[in-house]
């Protein structure tokens, strides 16, 4: 194969480009919040955004209060998702019994926008209290713009 002065070209130029590096969150509904916290301080360490464009629920939300506020926004499918911590049910005979102290860390990372809106739908609780797409929503998190 014969390489040309082009093909030169474009390769050097490809490779000089900054690639746009994202985390396209879809269907996330969350897992262990250690495991979470690493994934997310590396994608903010990164400097890389973050668009969510489906569900985030529950350790997911983390998101929020690790990665600059100015580098996530949301899309209309966007949805967010949360409840108190608790316990591996693994470990607890499949029983789902809360973390107070679990809770109280999750609360500590999210911003004052999140926590107001926690606080007026009544607390974090057991059962999953959700925000979609709409007011509530952007008042937490910008739209994606169209070039994202």
């Amino acid at each position: 194969m014969r390489i040309t002065l082009l093909s030169l070209l474009l390769l050097f130029v490809a490779a000089a480009t900054p690639a746009r590096a994202e985390l396209h969150i879809t269907r996330d509904h969350g897992g262990y919040v250690e495991e979470y916290k690493v994934k997310y301080k590396r994608v903010r360490d990164k400097g890389e955004r973050v668009i969510i464009d489906g569900i985030c629920n529950s350790a997911c939300t983390l998101v929020l209060g690790i990665v600059p506020m100015n580098k996530i926004c949301v899309t209309p499918r966007a949805s967010l998702g949360f409840h108190q911590a608790y316990y591996d049910k693994a470990f607890t005979f499949g029983m789902k019994i809360t973390s107070a102290e679990g809770t109280s860390d999750l609360m500590s990372y999210y911003p004052d926008t999140v926590k107001d809106w926690i606080r007026r739908n009544g607390g974090l609780t057991t059962d999953m209290k959700k925000i979609k797409n709409g007011v509530d929503l952007w008042k937490i998190i910008d739209p994606c713009p169209e070039e994202w």
